[in-house]
């Protein structure tokens, strides 16, 4: 529980997960939970085959993108660190956006009006924060700029989130 909330606190900005050194059972577990959680929210959105299979995309696009790049510094010793970090992070932030889709239920049930402004909001805030969350882990394992870790946290985004996505609607 104490390494948890360790890389819990780099959600907040407050921890260098670099110095965090996870066992396999707390790597396998966080991998787990990814998993799992992608595959609820997913069968929640979308048909539950489809979604599966875009959770799997998404996973293998996290492990190739964050593979690509450490071979690319020439730090492939931070594998387990830097991905465990990443995941632990998405997976809060997941959690948060099970939160907001049971959010989005409650305001249809009670007909709230502006009940697609508040979903358009919070998907942005957690997306927005998603990204800066990546970029300063970036920034911690490998010293960049804020601008280029900002540009790499854009982009493992859009290669984790946008390309599962895109091949499942084609």
């Amino acid at each position: 529980m104490n390494l948890l909330l360790k890389y819990l606190s780099s959600c907040w900005f407050l921890n260098n997960p670099a110095d965090l050194v996870p066992p396999k059972s707390f790597m396998w577990k966080n991998v787990t939970f990814y998993l799992i959680s992608g595959f609820i929210v997913e069968g929640l959105i979308s048909d539950p085959a489809d979604g599966t299979l875009e959770v799997l995309g998404r996973f293998i696009m996290a492990f190739s993108s964050i593979g690509a790049l450490l071979l690319f510094e020439k730090k492939w010793h931070y594998f387990n660190q830097l991905y465990t970090s990443i995941f632990v992070c998405e997976n809060f932030i997941m959690t948060l956006a099970v939160g907001a889709e049971m959010l989005d239920l409650w305001m249809t049930m009670h007909h709230i009006e502006p009940r697609e402004e508040i979903n358009i909001a919070a998907a942005t805030f957690l997306v927005t924060w998603y990204i800066a969350i990546v970029s300063y882990i970036f920034r911690q394992f490998f010293n960049y700029r804020t601008s280029i870790s900002v540009i790499f946290a854009f982009s493992y985004f859009v290669l984790t989130y946008g390309i599962p996505m895109l091949l499942m609607d084609i």
